[in-house]
């Protein structure tokens, strides 16, 4: 089976957030930091939204 993609949509506003901090691999950032210049969305917002779908698409979650 094919792995799904990943899609980056328009943010929405969801309520309160929290801040939370995490060590990254140097090339991890990297990786992000051009996914966020190609979408035009900045690292907070890429992180979030592979977050959201790692959580939704994790195994056993449901």
């Amino acid at each position: 089976m094919a792995k799904e993609k990943l899609v980056i949509k328009p943010k929405k506003y969801r309520g309160p957030t929290a801040v939370v901090s995490a060590r990254l691999p140097g090339e991890m950032v990297k990786a992000i930091d051009s996914i966020a210049a190609k979408t035009g969305y900045n690292r907070n917002e890429v992180i979030e939204k592979c977050l959201e779908y790692a959580i939704d698409n994790m195994e056993g979650r449901k």
